[in-house]
């Protein structure tokens, strides 16, 4: 993965709040990061798959959900970029709400479990 293709996709707030859940917490269902975002499905999935198309993360269906995660192998410069982010958005309220949100989310019944 090249520098700037990495940074074209940084460049974005749901994509950078997006990979910092993954990160956190990942792999994660669609309806988690929803949820923990509050943003429409709609918005997360596209934004997910631009971060796919890029190579920045990897999915896997699990009946009719989708789970993301960030690569298992990320190049050194993707890598580098992410242990920065990670130190960028410990202390970023919006950043700290969305891991809030999401283990709260986490904590109750599964919306992606089956039923």
């Amino acid at each position: 993965m090249q520098l700037p293709s990495i940074y074209e996709c940084l460049r974005d707030t749901t994509r950078l709040r997006l990979l910092n859940l993954l990160q956190h917490a990942g792999p994660l269902c669609v309806c988690h990061l929803q949820s923990a975002l509050q943003e429409p499905q709609v918005k997360i999935s596209k934004h997910l798959g631009y971060l796919k198309r890029h190579g920045l993360v990897e999915s896997r269906r699990d009946g009719h959900w989708m789970h993301y995660r960030i690569v298992k192998r990320p190049s050194a410069p993707l890598a580098r970029n992410l242990v920065c982010l990670q130190e960028c958005t410990a202390s970023e309220p919006e950043f700290l709400r969305d891991l809030r949100r999401l283990k709260k989310g986490q904590d109750c019944a599964s919306s992606c479990l089956p039923h």
